[in-house]
């Protein structure tokens, strides 16, 4: 090889780099490049997996299925409606005693004389203000132990009238609460204030606790509210709320109300305008809302037949229940729901095809894109070893 010159262009350039490529242990071309997710091919195929994810066509009737399975339980069906009782008293609360007795009255205090009338009047003593104890009880002088807990001020005063019938003259009795410990309901959130609200006799709804607490500080059309309820938790946007009158509910002692401002999101990866954790508002989004904030598919890159979207499914989507699929401990079913953007169709069923939180969005590259990473390193490549090889002439 005396005297043998490599100069650019030299098609012996292009051997030598194939044959320290194939000595590297690359035989194909996908293999070397650096993809940024799997391709349509290798999502729908699933090779090599002991338990494939199923891979389901967004079509109209799934999308039908989807929203179906997918309608959240409102509060007027998953928190039956009760009617309102008068307000029952509880441990801690404080509780005020008025009581009256007709002329002569000498159980509680001295006999008065009405300078007008010139005979006794009636007298009113109020006893000091006493908590509830944890027992439920309270003491009244003259009346002994008197359990509370649990009874509306009428009929706590109906009992000490009882227990003083016979020991003062014709009395008379006022319950009072004071300080209410127990029936409350506590808002917390994006609220102008976080409050504890007492419940009346009245009967406080949802809204009227929103209100006591300055109303929400997102706009409503992104805020979610969410009420926790013996246990039961369940969460609907507040536009349907206020859309809705029967979705104003009574409120019970120990509600906890929770307003949030935008807590769904996604996540969108691969050939898309961005990569990045999209948030959305609480009624939901459609899948051409998402492609839409993403910036749609990058055409030099994205296979339109590959759109992909990650889910953890509720089981009622399928039509034996997902029996036959693994199932998380959440009691979801993995699956992957593939939108094939060629199809014009489809463009339509997008519109109706909703997006979950915590969904992933993925698209992936087209095998021309593929390619075209080929050639391209090949030829940065090519241009680098034949810069080397002049440079040590």
């Amino acid at each position: 090889m005396k005297g043998f010159r490599l100069r650019r262009g030299n098609p012996v350039v292009l051997f030598v780099l194939l044959g320290l490529l194939s000595l590297s242990g690359c035989a194909t071309f996908p293999d070397w490049i650096a993809s940024a997710g799997p391709s349509r091919a290798q999502v729908a195929e699933q090779k090599e997996v002991v338990s494939p994810i199923p891979v389901i066509e967004v079509t109209d009737a799934v999308a039908r299925a989807v929203m179906a399975a997918g309608k959240h339980a409102s509060f007027a069906v998953a928190l039956s409606e009760v009617t309102p009782r008068g307000y029952t008293v509880g441990p801690g609360d404080f509780l005020e005693v008025s009581v009256w007795e007709a002329p002569p009255a000498v159980l509680f205090g001295a006999a008065t004389i009405d300078p007008k009338l010139g005979v006794s009047s009636t007298r009113v003593t109020t006893l000091p203000e006493q908590m509830v104890a944890a027992d439920g009880s309270i003491n009244v002088p003259f009346a002994g132990s008197i359990l509370v807990s649990g009874k509306s001020p009428q009929e706590i005063e109906k009992e000490i009238v009882r227990r003083l019938s016979g020991k003062a003259n014709l009395p008379q009795v006022l319950v009072r609460v004071t300080r209410n410990a127990t029936a409350n309901v506590t808002v917390v959130g994006e609220v102008a204030q976080s409050v504890r609200m007492p419940l009346t006799a009245k009967g406080e709804r949802l809204l009227d606790a929103l209100a006591a607490a300055g109303g929400v500080r997102q706009p409503v059309g992104k805020t979610t509210i969410q009420l926790s309820r013996a246990g039961k938790v369940v969460a609907m946007p507040l536009e349907s709320i206020i859309q809705d009158p029967a979705q104003n509910i009574l409120l019970q002692p120990g509600d906890v109300v929770t307003a949030s401002f935008q807590p769904l999101s996604f996540v969108a990866l691969g050939a898309t305008g961005k990569n990045e954790e999209i948030n959305f508002e609480a009624q939901g989004i459609m899948l051409a809302q998402a492609l839409g904030r993403i910036g749609g598919l990058q055409d030099a890159r994205a296979d339109a037949q590959g759109v992909f979207i990650f889910r953890f499914e509720d089981p009622s989507v399928f039509q034996n229940g997902g029996k036959d699929l693994p199932k998380t401990p959440e009691g979801k079913v993995p699956v992957i729901y593939r939108a094939d953007l060629k199809n014009p169709a489809t463009f339509l069923i997008a519109q109706n095809f909703p997006i979950r939180n915590k969904d992933v969005l993925y698209v992936s590259n087209a095998p021309a894109a593929e390619l075209q990473k080929f050639l391209n390193i090949l030829t940065s490549s090519i241009f680098s070893v034949s810069s080397l090889v002049n440079l040590s002439k």
